[in-house]
């Protein structure tokens, strides 16, 4: 068994103690709902002060207040707290967790919580590492991420990671193995309900690792993909792009300070928890990322984008939502762009003839991100079209709804025409997302 040969390293996987409500230990990613500072003050009285993710977590609708730095601050006393007072417990023995999710749209999504080799990423254009990411990294945004990270005792992964397995080798037998149970409970705010189980004999981590082992198979990524002159990719990102970025950046920064690097190998900062999940999974649904601006003049902003793109742009106005998404569809023609939108004045599509890229986004953010710089409007990824109709319409705002991709084609795209734009796909609504539960230690 070669773990190095898959980036993967069995970890110890820390879990709150028996006595720990889970109900409120467990909450979403920090990347959620960050125009809706409502749902995090709710998860606040959800939690009523018993011991929780939610302390030891930084959510993004805070980042820009100006207690940053107390709230880090505290984070990292909170995760000491947690591991000094047994509130978080290693796991019997080694190893990985199943994981099994019911969310509000599946009835289930299954998945694999394991360590992998920061070794072996890189988030950097053009990447021919094992593990790559499917979005473009936004370096900038990686410090505030850096500074939760660096002084922290633990990582709490929200991170979850694509596997290509379309004969289900991987994962899902696994189940027939009558694992041991670790927990099973309903997840606050209506978001589901998860039960874990431990992969920690050698016979069950054997079969995980003999299976990775055959999809890494240049012979097998080669024929799977006809890719015969492309590096191995067996590690896709499905979410959690900046935070694994930002585990990324500590950890070259460790071996950068060190005297001698090959003496720090064994960091466990070189190793980040992520949970696995097979792109062919059922429960697995990809979801556009839309977007909403904020502080822009719409009527201004679509006349500027008009001219922009020449001659090759027409904006139409429609009566209302459902009058937008139906003409939109209709419009859907072949070297056609169709962008629905909506603003204070009602809603409408923007159609861009031979756009010069593939996905629609590319095609809007080739407009909106010098646009935005020079206004100074500011841009928000939001999961869920009910989200955007209800922003989107205010004094000021602007919202624009994209399309799915095909998750299917996720892994030869990055193959061959490398990371898609930042925040093009999401995995699931906002509900959806993965709850921070799992922890590790990396001091």
């Amino acid at each position: 068994m070669n773990l190095e040969k898959i980036g993967l390293q069995i970890p110890e996987i820390l879990l709150p103690n028996k006595d720990i409500d889970l109900h409120k230990w467990s909450v979403v990613a920090c990347d959620q709902y960050t125009s809706q500072p409502d749902y995090w003050a709710e998860s606040k009285t959800t939690t009523d002060n018993a011991p929780s993710t939610l302390n030891v977590i930084f959510p993004e609708v805070f980042l820009e207040d100006s207690d940053g730095d107390q709230r880090i601050e505290n984070i990292n006393s909170t995760m000491q707290q947690y591991l000094d007072d047994g509130v978080l417990e290693p796991m019997k023995n080694k190893g990985f967790v199943l994981v099994d999710r019911k969310t509000s749209q599946a009835p289930s999504r299954k998945g694999l919580v394991v360590a992998i080799d920061l070794e072996q990423y890189d988030f950097n254009k053009g990447s021919q590492t094992l593990i790559r990411a499917t979005e473009g990294t936004i370096v900038d945004r990686l410090p505030p991420r850096i500074k939760v990270r660096q002084d922290a005792a633990i990582e709490l992964p929200h991170i979850m990671v694509l596997i290509d397995d379309p004969q289900r080798t991987v994962i899902e037998p696994l189940f027939d193995q009558n694992p041991q149970q670790l927990y099973d409970f309903e997840l606050m705010m209506n978001s589901g309900h998860i039960k874990g189980y431990a992969i920690d004999t050698p016979e069950l981590i054997e079969q995980v690792a003999g299976a990775l082992e055959t999809l890494a198979s240049p012979e097998v990524f080669a024929d799977k993909y006809d890719a015969e002159d492309k590096d191995v990719l067996l590690y896709a990102m499905g979410d959690g792009n900046h935070s694994l970025a930002t585990a990324k950046a500590i950890w070259e920064k460790i071996k950068e300070d060190a005297d001698d690097p090959h003496a720090m190998m064994d960091n466990p900062a070189r190793y980040a928890l992520v949970e696995l999940v097979n792109i062919h999974d059922e429960g697995l649904q990809f979801e556009p990322i839309h977007r909403v601006i904020f502080n822009v003049e719409p009527a201004q902003l679509l006349k500027d984008m008009h001219s922009h793109f020449a001659g090759n742009c027409s904006i139409c106005r429609c009566d209302d939502a459902q009058d937008t998404m139906s003409r939109a569809k209709i419009a859907n023609l072949d070297h056609v762009h169709i962008i629905p939108f909506n603003d204070a004045d009602g809603y409408g599509y923007i159609q861009i003839e031979n756009p010069v890229f593939t996905l629609e986004l590319a095609t809007i953010e080739s407009f909106l991100n010098d646009y935005l710089e020079k206004t100074g409007g500011k841009v928000d990824f939001i999961h869920g079209d009910d989200v955007v109709h209800e922003l989107g319409v205010k004094e000021g705002n602007m919202g624009f709804f994209f399309p799915p991709i095909s998750k299917h084609s996720l892994f030869k795209t990055i193959i061959f025409d490398g990371a898609l734009p930042r925040k093009t796909f999401s995995m699931g609504e906002a509900d959806e997302k993965r709850f921070y539960l799992e922890a590790r230690k990396i001091k």
